[in-house]
C-alpha cells in the first residue's frame, strides 16, 4: 500500500510484511507523491520493493497501472502486477484507524491529519508550480501575442497610409507592402527626398525599375506640402509600425525554436505557427492530445459550429488548419476531405508528442501527402449541384381575383 506518509506491505489476510516510513519531510514527502501518483517510481519504492524480492515475495500487487509498469521495467526477480482496487487495499482503509494507524505510524489521529494536511498542501503547490511550468502554455501565449500583434499592425500601417497619403498619395498604389511603406517613410520623410539613389539606399531591394517610378511620382505629387514637426509625427507611427515587425519576428523565431522541443512531430506535419495556433485553441498540448480528431479539425471556428447546432446553417468543414496551405489552395469541393486528413495525423502527433516524445512526423506527413493526392485524383472534378428542394408543408397560395 502506498499512504501519504510511507510503504506498507501487505498479505492476502491483511498482517503487515514490512513498511517503510519516511522520515518527516513534508517537501521531500510532497515531491515523491506527485512522481508516484504519475507512475514514476521513487528510489525509496524501488529500494523497498528489492528488500521484499530479497526476502522471498515472488508477486506485489499496485493500484496504480502505469506505476506497476514502469516498475516492472526497472526491478527484476519479482513479479509486479496491477490491480484497482485491490482486496486487502480496500481492507486497509476500512480499518486504518482503528488497526494500521498505530500499527505502522504508531502516532496519534490527531497528529496524522495534521501532517497529511500539511503535505497535501505543499503538494497542491507543487503541482500548480509544474502547470504553470509547461511550455506548451508560454507557446500559447506566443501565439496570441503574435495575433494581436497583426491586428494592431494592420491598424497603424493603415494609419500610416491615410496620414501620410495626405502629403504623398501616389505612394499608395506603388507599393502595396506595408513592410516597405513604412520603411520609405521613416528613412525618407518628406517627398522631396524621394530620388532615386535615396530611394534604393533606403531599400535595395525595390529594384531600379520601381526606385525610378516612385521618384517620379514624387517630383509630380499633388498631394500637400508637410512641415517638419507634422512629418515628425507621421516618422514616429512608421518607427512603431517597424518595431512591431522587429518583435513579431523574434517572436516567431522564438515559438518555432519553442516547438521543436514541445511538441516537434506538430511542428513538423503543419508548421510551428498552426501548430502554436492549435495548442492555443485547445489550451495545452496535453488538452489537444486528448481530443478527437473531429475537434480538431473545427478548432478556431466554433460560432460557425454552434450556429449549424441551432439549424441556422452548415457546420464548418475546417477551422484554423485551413491557414495550411494545402487547404486554403484547393478547389472548395476538396478542402473538407483534405481538412479531415490532417485533423487526423494532426491528433496522431499531438498524442506522440504529449506521451511518448517519438518523432513520428515524417510517416505522418508522408501519408497524408498520399491522401491529398488520392482526393485531388478522385474529386478532381466538382460534384454534380443538388436540385433545390421545394418546401413541404406549407399550401400553395392562390393569385388574388384583385
Amino acid at each position: 500500500m502506498l499512504d501519504a506518509l510511507g510503504i506498507i506491505a501487505l498479505r492476502d489476510d491483511g498482517s503487515v510484511v514490512d513498511k517503510l516510513v519516511y522520515d518527516y519531510d513534508a517537501q521531500r514527502i510532497a515531491s515523491m507523491l506527485n512522481s508516484i501518483e504519475v507512475g514514476k517510481p521513487t528510489d525509496e519504492l524501488i529500494s523497498f520493493i528489492n528488500k521484499l524480492a530479497k526476502a522471498g515475495v515472488s508477486t506485489i500487487y499496485v493500484e496504480h497501472k502505469e506505476l506497476a509498469r514502469n516498475l516492472a521495467n526497472v526491478i527484476k526477480g519479482v513479479e509486479i502486477k496491477a490491480e484497482l482496487p485491490t482486496k486487502v487495499g480496500r481492507l486497509f482503509r476500512e480499518e486504518f484507524w482503528g488497526r494500521y494507524l498505530k500499527e505502522v505510524y504508531g502516532i496519534e489521529p490527531i497528529e496524522y491529519i495534521k501532517r497529511v494536511h500539511e503535505v497535501s498542501v505543499i503538494q497542491t503547490r507543487l503541482k500548480l508550480k509544474q502547470a504553470a511550468e509547461r511550455r506548451d502554455l508560454f507557446i500559447a501565449q506566443a501565439i496570441n501575442s503574435v495575433d494581436d500583434l497583426d491586428k494592431v499592425s494592420n491598424l497603424v500601417a493603415s494609419r500610416l497610409r491615410e496620414w501620410y497619403g495626405i502629403h504623398f498619395p501616389e505612394l499608395e498604389n506603388l507599393t502595396r507592402n506595408n513592410n516597405e511603406y513604412a520603411v520609405l517613410v521613416y528613412k525618407l520623410g518628406d517627398r522631396s527626398n524621394y530620388t532615386k539613389s535615396n530611394i534604393m539606399e533606403a531599400l535595395p531591394e525595390l529594384g531600379e525599375e520601381r526606385a525610378s517610378r516612385i521618384a517620379e511620382a514624387a517630383a509630380k505629387s499633388v498631394g500637400a506640402s508637410i512641415v517638419e514637426w507634422d512629418l515628425q509625427q507621421i516618422k514616429a507611427l512608421a518607427k512603431l509600425y517597424l518595431d512591431m515587425q522587429t518583435i513579431r519576428e523574434n517572436l516567431t523565431e522564438y515559438i518555432d525554436d519553442a516547438m521543436k522541443d514541445v511538441a516537434p512531430n506538430i511542428r513538423e506535419l503543419a508548421g510551428s505557427l498552426l501548430g502554436a495556433r492549435l495548442i492555443a485553441l485547445a489550451g495545452s498540448l496535453m488538452k489537444l492530445a486528448l481530443m478527437p480528431a473531429s475537434t480538431i479539425q473545427v478548432l478556431g471556428a466554433e460560432k460557425a459550429l454552434f450556429r449549424a447546432l441551432r439549424g441556422r446553417g452548415r457546420p464548418p468543414k475546417h477551422g484554423v488548419i485551413f491557414q495550411y496551405p494545402d487547404i486554403f489552395r484547393a478547389p472548395r469541393w476538396q478542402r473538407g476531405k483534405i481538412a479531415r486528413a490532417l485533423a487526423a495525423k494532426l491528433a496522431i502527433a499531438a498524442k506522440a508528442d504529449a506521451f511518448t516524445g517519438n518523432f513520428i512526423a515524417p510517416r505522418l506527413k508522408e501519408e497524408f501527402m498520399r491522401r491529398v493526392q488520392e482526393v485531388k485524383t478522385i474529386y478532381a472534378k466538382p460534384p454534380p449541384r443538388k436540385p433545390a428542394a421545394k418546401p413541404h408543408g406549407k399550401p400553395e397560395r392562390k393569385p388574388s381575383r384583385r
